[in-house]
């Protein structure tokens, strides 16, 4: 699915986006929002980028340091045909730093006006904002990406989810 650039103009010109210095973004699933122009602005205006590194045996994610959006292509894919750094991959983990995240860039299979987010069943993320809340820093501010078609009237959720700060829906312009 191809997004108007337009509304990716609106996504990189979010107080929050714009604010934020170290910034985690998911690569997208082809029915997923395409994230690519984002990941290339994060480089143009010398922010750092990170991108997830999931350990495919249990619900653990790292968000690991990417050095350019030209090197994705050279990353192994995983079973999900996502490209990410080998586990054996020696790179800065963002909850390493005293720094942290500042914004995380979310994937969905659907959402809520609650702020509830249905993933794909595994619970990187809500084990991963856990994490981030355990961090000197505390959990950084987390922004999912959605289609309007993803979007719904009640998401189940239980004790272990995390809601998202704030849904940026492809009708939220103007």
């Amino acid at each position: 699915m191809v997004l108007l650039p337009g509304w990716m103009a609106f996504v990189m010109q979010h107080a929050q986006y714009q604010a934020s210095r170290r910034i985690a973004v998911f690569l997208s699933m082809p029915d997923e929002i395409q994230t690519d122009e984002i990941i290339k602005d994060i480089f143009h205006q010398g922010k750092d980028c990170f991108i997830p590194r999931y350990e495919p045996q249990s619900n653990h994610m790292d968000m690991v340091k990417l050095a350019s959006y030209e090197e994705i292509a050279s990353l192994p894919l995983t079973s999900w045909n996502i490209h990410q750094p080998a586990e054996n991959d020696g790179r800065e983990e963002a909850l390493t730093a005293p720094e942290g995240l500042d914004l995380i860039l979310m994937p969905g299979l659907g959402f809520d006006k609650n702020g509830n987010r249905l993933g794909r069943g595994k619970g990187y993320y809500d084990a991963y904002l856990s994490r981030c809340m355990q961090h000197p820093k505390g959990k950084p501010y987390t922004i999912a990406l959605a289609f309007k078609e993803q979007m719904c009237e009640a998401i189940p959720t239980s004790e272990n989810d995390v809601k998202v700060d704030e849904i940026l829906c492809d009708e939220s312009k103007g």
